[in-house]
């Protein structure tokens, strides 16, 4: 529809998912009016709501919905944070997110491949860059989302503990980490998870600890039975809150019980160097736990209600056989000989008969 007139000024209409758009204009000139309803229409044909340009949408923008999205859903900021920080934003920072294209990711994944980094790695910095374009969509700062493709990844989890690792490794560890490691050894929740328990999570006369549905990756509440090994370290936990006078309601306290327990990854390296362990991951424990609820008869389904995975694929991605099991498996092996078929009554007349006819001879 062409432009009018209303008063002194010209106005235009243009259709927008099949409604009718009016919009005022300041111009008194029908030609710039007419220009300007051509670029409304241009926006819509592209999919760009009207009177918002794409074009000024840079990455920065997009990453800060990214966090923003993070922290208000209680989501870990940190890793968020870090994705964007370390590598993302020093690559594509000073870009607008229409020159973010297929091939400038392609760009981006072989440079850090390049550097040394795993597939799996790239894939996490990836996702959050697929994730960043996602809510630019949602919120109407761009009008596409590039195609953004994942690598190749073994899924196959190898790291586990041996009992007397992580005996070593505990000891090794500094005073206010080691009841973080022991929950993370024997209920294989994931770091965040113990870090952000509060008081009003444990309840010690039934033994049982519980994880709200906004503390979990999986977005399910679920309930860790206290044997006496984890109820004796929330007891100690609860006497060193009261030594100190802390009112926190966090049960894990940071080296000089001030503020909430956050990341150790350096106490962490440091000790498994010291216990002789090699390169240990906090996760490893999980692993562990899983591997050590199902040797231990614990039914399947029962140990993922406690470790929080959703899927029974994760037995498999976590390769819950280990090498001492293996090794365990072979030695039963070897011990028990093969049967030896029981002969039939017509083998054994045969065999009489045969030993009678070598007598006489």
């Amino acid at each position: 529809m062409a432009p009018f007139k209303e008063g002194k000024t010209y106005w235009i209409k243009y259709y927008e998912n099949g409604k009718p758009r009016y919009e005022a204009t300041r111009f008194t000139k029908y030609s710039d009016a007419k220009k300007l309803l051509s670029r409304r229409e241009g926006n819509v044909a592209k999919g760009e709501p009207s009177g918002i340009s794409y074009a000024k949408t840079t990455f920065n923008h997009l990453a800060q919905d990214y966090i923003n999205y993070y922290r208000i859903n209680n989501r870990n900021v940190g890793n968020a944070k870090r994705y964007v920080e370390k590598h993302l934003r020093p690559v594509f920072g000073r870009m607008k997110a229409i020159q973010i294209t297929g091939a400038a990711i392609t760009k981006y994944v072989k440079s850090r491949l390049e550097a040394g980094a795993e597939n799996a790695t790239i894939n996490r910095e990836l996702s959050a860059l697929k994730r960043m374009f996602s809510l630019g969509k949602e919120n109407d700062r761009i009008g596409r989302v590039p195609h953004i493709s994942l690598l190749n990844e073994n899924n196959v989890r190898e790291g586990f503990f041996e009992d007397n690792e992580f005996l070593v490794l505990r000891e090794e560890l500094p005073e206010h980490l080691k009841g973080v490691a022991t929950v993370g050894y024997i209920l294989g929740w994931r770091r965040s998870e113990i870090t952000g328990l509060t008081w009003g999570n444990v309840d010690l006369i039934n033994r049982i600890v519980r994880l709200e549905t906004k503390d979990t990756k999986s977005r399910m509440a679920r309930t860790g039975p206290l044997n006496s090994e984890l109820v004796e370290v929330f007891e100690k936990q609860k006497k060193l809150h009261k030594k100190l006078g802390s009112k926190e309601p966090w049960v894990f306290l940071n080296s000089s019980g001030t503020d909430k327990l956050k990341r150790f990854d350096k106490a962490w390296e440091s000790a498994c160097k010291r216990a002789g362990i090699g390169n240990k991951l906090f996760h490893d424990l999980r692993r562990t736990a899983v591997r050590n609820m199902v040797r231990k008869g614990i039914p399947e389904i029962v140990a993922m209600k406690i470790s929080g995975h959703k899927t029974r694929s994760v037995f498999d991605r976590y390769n819950i056989v280990s090498e001492g099991d293996l090794q365990d498996a072979a030695r039963k092996l070897e011990s028990r000989a093969f049967p030896v078929r029981p002969a039939r009554e017509s083998e054994r007349v045969e065999e009489v008969a045969e030993e009678k006819t070598n007598l006489l001879h």
